[in-house]
């Protein structure tokens, strides 16, 4: 136990200093490997196997149908579109910006990819219409959170494997907390606007003429729309796993970009399947490593260990849930998403069990709480993303963001902990 602690303090450090996070992971499992006298190519066999799984093809395979979706246009397609209904409201720009994020994440299930699709286009235009820029920036990154709640959810793939769960399952655990905080995130950014003076509004349209607008955004939309429609309804249907989902979307993308819409050349072809490989190699090195690192830890019965130190505190039920939620807000604060989730699912699994907690509501919470870390500080790496991408300095937007947190994010963390049906509906469904 205490080797662990060592080798994740390590970690934190390393991550504090701004040591890439797959080498930081890498070090750590080094050094506890070598504290604990295990022979790291026993464990390093384990980590490849993991890897390997045919299950985890599908993180590249989503990654790169979410970049080609940016490079193509899909996604200014679907944001001409959600415009059409609300964007000639004050605030409306701000609605667009959440509801599209939560498409986006029905296609290309990464954070990231939201920020660089949605940021680059949205932030912009709303600073243009007289948006303050913190409150532009502070929207598209806690937006881009519902990109990893609304399936398919690049980390619930990863959590789900951990856990040996249905993938299925796990995305089905955050999409229901993740539609109501994109309606909470509309209705803050409505409420934060509505003393604004500076934001112009487009002239309103004549409800014919509004109902033209639609229809045309929706015609040239179609085929983005249907793309979530066609990844969803193979997986639900039990016609295709999420990797196969994952393989025909990317297919969908090529065929649409360049035969249909013909705004996918070759060089963003090849510039997005490097962004798409370097993504995908950093999540899959962190993973090696945390499988590498959890192997050893399993044998040394670390995890059952910790669950007997958290127990020790207390044995309340709600104290437990609080003090799981605190960990994983500390985790999702310091590491990204994915590698959060397996963490969460090798230390803190046991401590469920021993609670009675279902495991797929343990992935609501999981995902639901990991990405309020991410755009937690002090390291926050989807926030700080989000102020890179619309280059505005942290002390515009960290105001705004920290309100949207705490009257968004933050209750929905406690909704989704204690009241397991929204976490355990839709996963029901399958049964």
């Amino acid at each position: 136990m205490t080797f662990f602690f060592i080798a994740i303090t390590i970690i934190v450090f390393l991550l504090l200093i701004e040591v890439p996070v797959g080498f930081a992971f890498g070090i750590g499992a080094l050094t506890y490997g070598y504290l604990s006298g295990t022979d790291i190519s026993f464990h390093a066999g384990f980590g490849y196997t993991q890897i390997g799984a045919f299950s985890l093809l599908a993180i590249p395979l989503f990654i790169l149908s979410g970049t080609l979706m940016g490079a193509s246009g899909i996604s200014d397609r679907l944001l001409n579109f959600v415009n059409a209904f609300v964007g000639r409201t004050k605030g409306g720009l701000g609605a667009v910006t959440v509801i599209t994020c939560a498409l986006f994440g029905a296609i290309s299930g990464s954070a990231s990819a939201a920020i660089a699709a949605i940021g680059k286009i949205m932030v912009p235009r709303m600073i243009k219409e007289g948006y303050p820029p913190g409150h532009a920036t502070a929207l598209i990154a806690v937006s881009s959170v519902l990109a990893l709640m609304i399936p398919p959810s690049i980390p619930m793939i990863v959590f789900a494997i951990a856990i040996r769960e249905s993938v299925a399952k796990a995305f089905l655990a955050t999409m229901g907390p993740g539609i109501l905080l994109a309606l909470i995130y509309c209705g803050l950014n409505f409420f934060f606007l509505r003393k604004n003076t500076t934001i112009r509004v487009q002239p309103k349209l004549s409800l014919p003429d509004t109902a033209r607008q639609i229809a045309l955004t929706g015609k040239q939309a179609t085929l983005a729309i249907f793309m979530p429609v066609i990844i969803l309804g193979g997986i639900y249907s039990g016609i295709a796993t999420p990797t196969e989902a994952g393989a025909v979307a990317l297919v969908y993308t090529l065929f649409v970009g360049i035969l249909i819409y013909r705004s996918l050349s070759f060089g963003q072809l090849f510039d997005s399947t490097i962004e798409a490989a370097r993504l995908a190699g950093a999540i899959l090195m962190v993973l090696f490593f945390l499988f590498v690192m959890s192997r050893g830890m399993v044998l040394a019965k670390v995890p059952t260990q910790f669950a007997d130190l958290l127990l020790t505190v207390s044995e309340n039920r709600i104290v437990i849930l609080l003090l799981i939620n605190l960990l994983l807000l500390f985790m999702g604060m310091i590491i990204d998403d994915v590698s959060g989730s397996v963490l969460a699912a090798i230390i803190l699994l046991p401590v469920t069990q021993r609670i009675g907690l279902d495991p797929i509501h343990f992935a609501g919470i999981v995902g639901t709480n990991l990405g309020l870390g991410n755009i937690s500080p002090p390291c926050a790496p989807l926030l700080y993303m989000a102020g890179g991408v619309t280059r505005q300095p942290l002390s515009e937007y960290i105001g705004p963001t920290m309100k949207f947190l705490m009257l968004g994010h933050l209750p929905m963390v406690f909704l989704v902990t204690f009241i397991p049906e929204l976490s355990l509906y839709l996963p029901g469904l399958l049964d």
